[in-house]
């Protein structure tokens, strides 16, 4: 079908094309017509391929239960809503159906929804090969984020990931932890002046994703945007895209590139991409001319005279990394990968952590036993320091883990994953998910799903305590996938979060905003209207 859409495309320009140079002795009827019928029969076509696409895979995933559907021809086209009441649907599909169903959106996709950690645990595993990023959902931000990471399969996926491996390593990750500490000064510098004003109330989602922005563009290009402060033509963009990914994939007509790249917000993706490409490329080629010129950016340890000194040079950052790795046979990433990284670091990178970060910061808003004793922890850990920033070495207390990992559930790296089975795959029960078919693996799902979760949707950061997670699988939490396509960047994110999380409950007592709350799925988990709390500012403790 794919091929078919091609095609189309490709006719539309060539007969606007061919009217024009025709000799206008032709009938300009006779072109018409011709036209009329050669887009009819392709039309046809498609529809034929579609209608025997969907009756087979509706024979072949009759083993899963199959909710209620319109009617044969709709299925649960529609159902799918990025809304409070979307969520609460999917609960209500969690307790009905336990582990798994089929969904059918329309004629035009055939899928397999898995909530079970049994059921997805096998997909999750299975090689990179086999379980392959779905276009879907992952086909929209190709023209964003090219060939990389997130969307390649195959051995180019193996190649990418062990290359990029060495840039999330520990030693490296540790030179980031004081981005994460300036950055959180920057944020928290800023709520102490709104507060002084008598702005106490403020949206977390919108303060967190211009500091973890901020973060991501030290760590990635050693940039200072200043984007905490004002506005930039970047910053706006990567907004821009991120809004008009989800629109698209709400838009059941715009799935087709004929059609959304003619319309006003594919116009405006293509903007927005050619401000985010540009700024990127022109990074990646001048650090690569510097690298040639003035050799590797590092930090290493000068030990003469017996005292260590560090020398004076710029520490690697992310583009740096990436231009400097090599694979087996001595090939680096070209500057068109290492662009396509960059970018989709910066995407995968904000969102997501500012999600968590938010959503653990409301959760100890509700509970202020839970805030008061992490807080209390925290002190306790700076007490003896000259200096409020957090380094690497600093330990994660024994109630601030547990009590990050309940809002680290609603507010996954992605409230879902979506495949593409090269093969046949069998899961518990002797049901067999068919090659072809696409399986939507429900992180929130996983994480509400009662059979595993007594009480899913209460705060109760004693679930992950030791002792109560011994008997429990391994795939029951999973806010940054598993297997070999999990979150390469999820130590990352943890750090960043725990840092922010801990300087902003040293600093600032928060309570709720006033304001109902209402979840808003999309590629994290929001807040309608955003996340609203109030802040207040807290003295620092005295030894």
């Amino acid at each position: 079908m794919a091929v078919i859409d091609a095609v189309l495309d490709r006719l539309l320009d060539g007969l606007l094309g061919l009217g024009r140079l025709l000799s206008p002795l032709c009938s300009l009827f006779v072109l018409l017509q011709l036209s009329a019928l050669v887009v009819l029969l392709l039309l046809s076509l498609r529809v034929v391929c579609l209608l025997w696409s969907h009756a087979q895979f509706t024979r072949r995933l009759r083993c899963f239960s199959k909710p209620p559907t319109q009617n044969w021809l709709v299925g649960h086209l529609g159902e799918m809503r990025s809304t409070e009441e979307g969520l609460q649907a999917v609960d209500q599909l969690v307790r009905t159906y336990s582990h798994s169903c089929s969904w059918f959106l329309g004629p035009f996709y055939s899928l397999v929804r898995l909530f079970h950690p049994d059921y997805i645990k096998p997909l999750l595993l299975a090689p990179a090969s086999i379980t392959v990023k779905d276009e879907l959902f992952y086909g929209f931000l190709r023209p964003w984020l090219g060939q990389s990471l997130l969307l390649s399969n195959g051995e180019d996926w193996s190649r990418r990931r062990r290359l990029l491996t060495p840039a999330f390593h520990f030693d490296i990750l540790k030179n980031y932890v004081k981005i994460f500490n300036h950055s959180s000064n920057i944020m928290h510098s800023k709520w102490r002046r709104l507060v002084a004003e008598g702005e106490s109330r403020q949206d977390m989602f919108n303060h967190i994703s211009l500091m973890t922005l901020d973060s991501l563009l030290r760590c990635t290009f050693s940039y200072n945007s200043n984007c905490q402060e004002s506005s930039s033509e970047y910053i706006a963009a990567i907004f821009e895209l991120s809004t008009l990914v989800i629109e698209r994939r709400g838009r059941i007509l715009h799935h087709w590139d004929c059609l959304y790249w003619r319309s006003p917000e594919g116009q405006r993706f293509k903007q927005a991409c050619s401000v985010v490409h540009g700024f990127t490329r022109t990074v990646v080629q001048e650090r690569r001319a510097q690298l040639l010129h003035r050799g590797e950016p590092e930090s290493h340890t000068d030990t003469t005279g017996g005292e260590e000194k560090k020398k004076k040079k710029r520490v690697a950052d992310f583009i740096d990394l990436l231009l400097l790795s090599k694979d087996e046979d001595g090939h680096g990433l070209t500057d068109e990968e290492i662009k396509a990284e960059a970018d989709t670091f910066m995407f995968g990178g904000h969102d997501t952590t500012a999600s968590g970060i938010s959503w653990v910061l409301y959760n100890l808003s509700q509970h202020q036993d839970h805030q008061d004793r992490c807080r209390a922890e925290v002190n306790d850990l700076l007490q003896d320091r000259k200096t409020e920033d957090l380094d690497w070495s600093a330990p994660v207390r024994p109630s601030v883990r547990p009590s990050v990992r309940p809002s680290v559930r609603p507010g996954d790296c992605t409230p879902r994953v979506c495949c593409h089975q090269t093969r046949d795959m069998t899961v518990p029960g002797g049901r067999v998910i068919p090659q072809g078919s696409i399986c939507l693996v429900s992180i929130y799902g996983t994480h509400h799903n009662p059979e595993i979760w007594p009480d899913p949707d209460v705060y109760n950061p004693m679930r992950f305590d030791p002792e109560n997670s011994k008997d429990r699988s391994s795939h029951a939490f999973i806010p940054f996938s598993s297997g070999p396509r999990n979150c390469i960047g999820q130590k990352f994110a943890m750090a960043e979060l725990r840092v922010v999380v801990a300087l902003t409950l040293r600093r600032f007592r928060l309570t709720p905003g006033g304001v109902e709350v209402r979840r808003l799925p999309q590629l994290v988990l929001r807040a309608e209207g955003g996340l609203w709390l109030t802040l207040e500012t807290l003295d620092a403790p005295q030894d």
